[in-house]
C-alpha cells in the first residue's frame, strides 16, 4: 500500500510538472496528450493493479500484474528506442544528402 502512494505522489508531480510545460508552452499539443495519456494509465495501472492481478489469474497466467505491467514497459521502451533509431537515421540520412548538395555548389 506505501509503495502505491509513493508512485501516486511520484505520477502526480510528473503531472503538474507536465501541465506546468504546457502552460509555458515547451510542449506541443500532441507531445503534451502523448505523455498525458501515459501519466493516466500508469495511474490507472497502480490503482486497480488487484483487479489486473485478477483478471490475470482468471486467464491462466501465474504471473502478478505488476510484473506483466513491468514486462509491458520494457516492451514499449524498446519500441521506443527503435523510432527514435530510425529517426536518427533518418535525420542522419537528410544531412549527408544536404552536405553533399551543398559541396557541389
Amino acid at each position: 500500500m506505501i509503495q502505491q502512494i509513493l508512485a501516486i505522489i511520484i505520477i502526480l508531480f510528473f503531472l503538474s510538472r507536465l501541465f506546468w510545460q504546457k502552460k509555458r508552452q515547451e510542449l506541443g499539443k500532441a507531445e503534451f496528450t502523448f505523455w498525458l495519456i501515459f501519466w493516466l494509465c500508469g495511474f490507472g495501472a497502480i490503482i486497480f493493479i488487484k483487479k489486473i492481478d485478477l483478471l490475470l489469474v482468471d486467464l491462466g497466467f501465474s504471473a502478478r500484474g505488476i510484473d506483466v505491467l513491468f514486462y509491458m514497459a520494457v516492451i514499449v521502451l524498446f519500441y521506443f528506442v527503435l523510432r527514435v533509431r530510425i529517426r536518427l537515421e533518418r535525420i542522419e540520412k537528410n544531412i549527408t544528402v544536404l552536405t553533399r548538395q551543398n559541396a557541389k555548389k
